[in-house]
């Protein structure tokens, strides 16, 4: 991408049905918003008009039949279908759930094929996108499978950072899914994306235990005791800033999670019910660790709010933002490493320091 160019910044729609639409065109009636990016939404104009009418968005936007031919200072649309689906606000319909996969197919390819440069994804309903063609538990998992790298599912929002091991899988399967090498492999991500995508030159990472109070030495369970801490202890050995595990209860109301530059939580709600409860909406999903930069807002469809015009664009817009900023970030990370014998300049603490 030529400097005087601004990142292409494609959008999956997501669920019709729900807000993601929605979000996604309230973010850009601001116009300021196209000084930052060229915004790329993979749709129909159809459908966008409908939305737009039926929420009362003061847009305008260009259509486009590839995202090869997109046009910066617009809004663009590229037509991925010619059909004219039913729109029925706050219902999970098979036909929502099918296009939300189209729109996401089409803006994948687009960002394998470098049309694109980043992507921000709508929320989809899991249940009625499932087909013989789509049998993944979310955005995460197809990510991990279309784009090299390794994928860990990273909630992100100012100086708060949480990741999971384990994320779209039963509770009952956990523990026995936390495997040395999976804490090795998860570990490593993110410490690589701290420093890559966050300018964070030597980060620490906390990680949380598996049972109440890390097992308290073996009493509620071993895991901690006997996969956990050793692991935990090898990455130590070998330089990483690990520390851990920790007693997940208190670990957040404590603050103490503040000493951290971020924190690996063993399972899904175990990271994510503290995340949400103290980002207030502002919160953003990042997946970590692959070769594309891909961001999605914290929220869900939202059924019980679609096609009012109640949608808080907040998540989304700040999803944007962290897209615009990985990316840039990633683009000097990969820069000043291209030239180690340069005077460095590292991101630490949000601030440009000399090293």
């Amino acid at each position: 991408m030529e400097e005087t160019q601004k990142i292409k910044l494609g959008i999956s729609i997501g669920d019709f049905n729900g807000i993601g639409c929605e979000v996604a065109l309230k973010t850009f009636e601001d116009a300021r918003m196209l000084d930052f990016c060229t915004p790329v939404i993979f749709a129909s104009n159809k459908i966008i008009s409908q939305q737009k009418n039926d929420l009362s968005i003061d847009i305008n936007f260009h259509g486009v039949r590839d995202a090869s031919q997109v046009v910066e200072g617009k809004i663009n649309i590229v037509n991925v279908w010619k059909e004219n689906p039913r729109i029925e606000y706050g219902q999970a319909t098979k036909e929502g759930g099918d296009f939300a996969i189209r729109s996401l197919r089409a803006a994948v390819s687009a960002l394998k094929e470098n049309k694109i440069d980043v992507l921000v994804t709508a929320p989809i309903n899991k249940n009625n996108i499932q087909s013989e063609d789509f049998k993944f538990p979310g955005h995460t998992d197809f990510f991990a499978q279309e784009l090299q790298g390794e994928s860990l599912m990273f909630m992100v929002t100012n100086n708060l950072r949480v990741g999971l091991l384990t994320d779209h899988i039963a509770v009952k399967d956990v523990a026995k899914a936390i495997t040395p090498k999976l804490i090795r492999n998860k570990v490593t991500t993110m410490e690589k994306s701290l420093k890559m995508d966050f300018g964070i030159r030597k980060p620490k990472i906390a990680l949380l235990g598996i049972n109440p109070h890390s097992g308290d030495n073996g009493t509620i369970g071993e895991e901690d005791d006997k996969i956990m801490k050793p692991t935990i202890q090898e990455l130590f050995a070998k330089g990483t800033l690990v520390y851990g595990p920790y007693s997940a209860d208190s670990f957040f109301g404590s603050g103490t999670h503040e000493n951290f530059d971020a924190v690996l939580a063993a399972y899904h709600d175990q990271g994510l019910i503290p995340f949400k409860t103290l980002s207030f909406g502002k919160g953003v999903n990042y997946t970590a660790g692959l070769n594309r930069v891909r961001t999605s807002p914290d929220h869900g469809t939202a059924y019980e709010i679609a096609g009012k015009g109640k949608a808080d664009e907040g998540s989304f817009k700040e999803a944007v933002f962290m897209a615009l900023q990985v990316f840039k970030n990633r683009m000097e990370y990969l820069e000043l490493t291209k030239n180690p014998l340069q005077k460095q300049k590292i991101r630490k603490g949000g601030q440009k320091v000399d090293s």
